[in-house]
């Protein structure tokens, strides 16, 4: 009954913002309309005033609505999100010559209001320019330096497999719920980040991923998506209030551990993330321009919380899904790593060398699941591109899915297909059209570390437990839209150990 009454006043809210604004949005339009603007931007729908293309989109998948629209408009076009204008980039392609050819122009991100609310352009994810360039500079160093990608970080993986694998027997056959899956991957950064894996009832560790869990679904919300396009109507709406303070929750345990960091600090015996982000804004506490002050240091460890606890979990989750959904296929990989991991030894990175087929199912994977189909990038500066001239600051959204799901590059794109990733001998082949990192300087920063995780994980876990739906559920493969595309939060599985 308090959800149904805080929709009815939100609703109700909404409405008399929009009767207000539309007056003075009608009034600005009209005046404004004769003013001839000197860029040339892509040619696109014909906007409608207060709501531009809205009328055209789902805001829940932007992205499906967004490729149809390529269909007419072509790889670059100009859709009006409100009142404000976001070139579309479709294609392998013009994403490319945007990313990688065009990296100095495309590489700034989009001031999305929530996030600037958030973070206030610090951190690593939602920051541009030299607060980006120097924050991700250091953080990708310090993660290399930690063992990102390497072995050190490989045997923690392997341990923690162990616990994930422990935790899912415990359930002896009985149904729970996917997102369970979450507590292997979300350790791996708690550990990379604070210096220690927690037991899995431990209650600051529950605490974290539920607010986690609450805001990434909350950043899904239709409300949110209304808040960043109309951020003028903040004061009628709660969802992006909500967010705020569930964050201020995380950065409270945050801070905790950056300060119990600092007080102990030793330059000579690094051995997390936050303390190496600690040292280094102690090594820089007396130059007057540093980057590395509280506000930074506080927004780059958020980043990596957030970042680190919801991709790899959730793309696990999809992997087991999968599976059920299609055993023929869990039957083969199993096949294999009954072969390749013979005398029962757990998996390492490496053995995905000698196990194409199961290589090949981990990426489709990814490219099915289609976690994160865009974050919206930004002109660095006044930027001409493919004949047209776009001004600085536009945003720019590099539609991942176009490439993801590509009929040109996917024999069966809107399906899953481990033959996408498999040549007519059975091997394994890499393609250029798999892009669930994304591509640039804007690339996924743990995507090694992601690699390693998912293989192991999702090796592990067939190698012990054969997946399977509870009796009379039916398996729905459409995604929740949340901040990720996650799988329905309903879903169950049940674990057999083989």
């Amino acid at each position: 009954m308090a959800n149904l009454f805080t929709f009815i006043t939100e609703s109700l809210s909404i409405s008399l913002a929009l009767s207000i604004l539309l007056i003075v949005i009608f009034s600005v339009h009209f005046i404004t309309r004769s003013k001839k603007s000197p860029y040339n931007l892509p040619p696109g729908p014909t906007p409608l005033p207060l709501i531009g293309n809205l009328h055209l989109l789902d805001l829940r998948r932007q992205d499906l609505s967004l490729m149809k629209l390529s269909e007419k408009y072509g790889p670059i076009f100009t859709i009006h999100l409100g009142m404000n204008k976001a070139v579309v980039l479709t294609g392998l392609e013009t994403i490319k010559e945007a990313l990688v050819e065009g990296a100095d122009m495309f590489s700034d991100r989009a001031a999305l209001p929530i996030f600037y609310a958030i973070q206030k352009g610090n951190g690593v994810f939602f920051a541009s320019g030299e607060m980006w360039r120097v924050t991700r500079r250091f953080t990708m160093s310090s993660m290399r330096n930690l063992g990102m990608g390497k072995k050190h970080i490989e045997d923690k993986i392997i341990e923690e497999l162990q616990f994930l694998t422990d935790k899912v027997d415990s359930y002896s056959g009985q149904r729970f719920k996917l997102r369970e899956f979450a507590c292997g991957p979300t350790n791996i950064t708690f550990a990379m980040l604070f210096g220690n894996r927690y037991d899995y009832s431990d209650p600051i560790y529950v605490h974290l991923l539920d607010l986690i869990d609450d805001i990434v679904i909350l950043l899904g919300s239709p409300y949110l998506q209304l808040f960043n396009l109309y951020p003028m109507l903040a004061v009628f709406l709660k969802t992006h209030k909500i967010i705020l303070q569930k964050i201020d929750k995380i950065c409270a345990v945050l801070k905790t551990d950056i300060q119990a960091k600092r007080r102990k600090i030793d330059v000579n015996c690094l051995h997390t993330f936050i303390e190496t982000i600690v040292a280094k804004q102690e090594e820089e506490k007396t130059k007057k321009d540093t980057l590395f002050h509280d506000a930074n240091v506080l927004a780059t460890v958020l980043d990596l919380v957030m970042a680190g606890t919801e991709t790899t979990s959730t793309t696990l989750q999809w992997g087991i899904l999968l599976m059920m959904k299609y055993p023929e296929v869990q039957k083969k990989v199993k096949k294999e790593i009954n072969l390749v991991l013979e005398s029962g030894r757990l998996p390492r990175f490496e053995d995905r060398n000698a196990m194409p087929y199961t290589n090949a199912v981990v990426h489709e994977v990814q490219r099915f699941a289609n976690l994160i189909p865009h974050i919206p990038h930004a002109t660095s500066r006044d930027t001409y591109f493919k004949g047209y001239h776009i001004p600085k600051g536009t945003t720019v959204i590099p539609l991942l899915t176009s490439v993801l799901y590509d009929k040109r590059h996917w024999e069966t794109p809107f399906q899953f297909n481990p033959d996408h990733f498999l040549d007519a001998e059975g091997k394994f082949v890499k393609k250029a059209a798999f892009v669930p990192f994304s591509t640039g300087r804007r690339l996924c920063l743990g995507e090694s570390l992601a690699k390693m995780e998912l293989f192991i994980f999702f090796t592990g876990l067939l190698q012990k437990f054969t997946f399977s739906p509870p009796r009379g559920m039916e398996l729905d493969l459409n995604a929740d839209p949340c901040f990720t595309l996650r799988p329905q939060p309903h879903l169950e599985c049940c674990a057999e150990v083989i």
